[in-house]
């Protein structure tokens, strides 16, 4: 519980408050809100593992916040931060995510009570694949019920473990390989899960500075060009987000891991902090950057978009007053307290909320198990078709005009999709129309002060109408 221990609230609380806040605005009756609100399934296990010469008794959690779409999504964790408020909080936020960006799941998460640290990959292997078995004993797992994904401490390396470990309890199910998604790729994973939710960080951040109303109120112009970024955390998440913001032309002036911090406000070469940080051990003492010594003050030096991809509560009643960007991009899951939120609206700063934000994840997570239900690769089907048309067109118009074009032209003019190409842009698309929803909520609502609020009365209203049409609430 350390990461939430310095709010009054549990996190779970934490989620509740800010859906509270949002339900007012919505038409719904308070049999419906609660409905919502609720955990329907809550599964805690205890199993043991021979570690060594020993027997370890190992915690465990799967939990469905809601059946109004089936199967439930969300990721494992594999921490010893993990509880039951916690995997709760994580499964009703997953409800929320995939209702704003419209996959149709309902929500879930699942975690493990262990360090990974102290454990070979062989032990990990068996720890996993027991946790799988009692997810399946108890009908917690499966393309059509539970499908989970990696979350912080799995990869697709636990996926590949989950996926053999399902489809041998289950011979015969033809869709087995769609109880899991984040797989390798050879099993049935989708090209670009790993980058996805980063890569929507990224999408959703810059849609939100192309407002122009927005930014000017904010004194800033539009577009990510230039403008300066610090990222808290270079995981998975935090990386992609970073090299994209990079790629994109924002100057990376900060960068926060959990033994320091550093700081260059002329900016700092991803690729070249990863390469220090592999040889010494630490993003500490990297050429031409400040140190800090406290992580947690990296947050509070000078730049324009903040984004926080590590842990809940990051920034909170203490230390929110002291952050000097103008937005800040949740990448996260619940890295501001409700505190946090307060004073961030009463400044007039915006806070682009992880329950759209961090949706990139779940987003081709749907797109992969899309792949797996129908046993086809993106792109199989069209590629060479629209490769072919597109040779058809070219040669017509180069007879029409009596021009060629060059060789590099013709290549990317006849280029087909890939699958990687496909998943991209339907996440863009997604990030897009979702940030649309959402800021057109906050901007015709009266009252609703921030895109929070916004984001949770999209969600609310979505689920709400799945459970209206099942016609058991008034």
């Amino acid at each position: 519980m350390s990461q939430h221990s310095n709010t009054t609230q549990s996190f779970f609380q934490g989620v509740g408050r800010n859906f509270d806040k949002a339900a007012k605005f919505t038409k719904f009756s308070s049999g419906i809100l609660e409905q919502i609100k609720a955990c329907n399934s809550i599964l805690r296990v205890r199993f043991p593992v021979k570690i060594g010469d020993n027997v370890e008794v190992i915690e465990a959690y799967r939990v469905q916040h809601s059946h109004h779409k089936l199967p439930c999504k969300g990721g494992i964790r594999f921490s010893m931060e993990v509880d039951q408020d916690e995997v709760m909080a994580l499964a009703s936020l997953m409800t929320y995510k995939c209702a704003i960006v419209n996959v149709p799941f309902g929500g879930a998460k699942g975690g493990v009570k262990i360090d990974t640290k102290k454990y070979t990959e062989y032990e990990l292997e068996k720890i996993t694949r027991r946790y799988t078995t009692e997810l399946v004993k108890k009908n917690f797992i499966g393309p059509g019920t539970d499908v989970p994904a990696p979350d912080y401490g799995t990869s697709a390396r636990e996926m590949s473990w989950i996926v053999d470990t399902y489809t041998t309890l289950n011979p015969n199910d033809i869709n087995a390989q769609a109880c899991v998604t984040g797989k390798p790729v050879s099993q049935g994973g989708v090209r670009g899960r790993t980058e996805a939710t980063g890569l929507g960080v990224f999408f959703g951040v810059r849609e939100a500075c192309k407002n122009e109303e927005d930014m000017q109120r904010l004194g800033l112009t539009t577009g990510v060009e230039g403008k300066k970024v610090i990222v808290q955390g270079l995981g998975n998440v935090g990386y992609h987000a970073a090299k994209y913001f990079e790629e994109g032309g924002s100057i990376l002036v900060g960068l926060i891991e959990y033994e320091g911090a550093i700081y260059n406000e002329s900016g700092l070469d991803l690729e070249e902090v990863v390469a220090h940080r592999k040889s010494t051990g630490s993003i500490l003492n990297f050429p031409g950057a400040t140190n800090i010594e406290d992580p947690s003050k990296g947050l509070e030096y000078p730049c324009d978009i903040l984004i926080p991809a590590a842990l809940e509560s990051v920034i909170n009643g203490f230390n929110a007053d002291r952050i000097q960007a103008q937005i800040i991009g949740e990448a996260a899951n619940g890295p501001l307290t409700p505190d946090a939120d307060e004073i961030f609206n009463r400044k007039g700063k915006l806070v682009i909320p992880d329950i759209y934000l961090n949706a990139g994840g779940v987003t081709v997570s749907y797109f992969e198990w899309l792949k797996n239900l129908s046993h086809v690769r993106y792109g199989r089907l069209e590629k060479r078709f629209s490769e072919n048309m597109f040779a058809e067109i070219l040669n017509i118009i180069e007879s029409m005009t009596n021009q060629k074009v060059s060789k590099l032209e013709r290549k990317i003019i006849l280029r087909g999709p890939d699958e990687v190409d496909l998943v991209y842009s339907g996440l863009e698309d997604t990030m897009i129309g979702s940030y649309q929803e959402i800021h057109q909520i906050w901007k015709n609502t009266e009252g609703v002060e921030d895109l929070r609020t916004a984001a949770f009365i999209c969600a609310i209203n979505k689920v709400g109408e799945s459970y209206k049409e099942l016609g058991i609430f008034p």
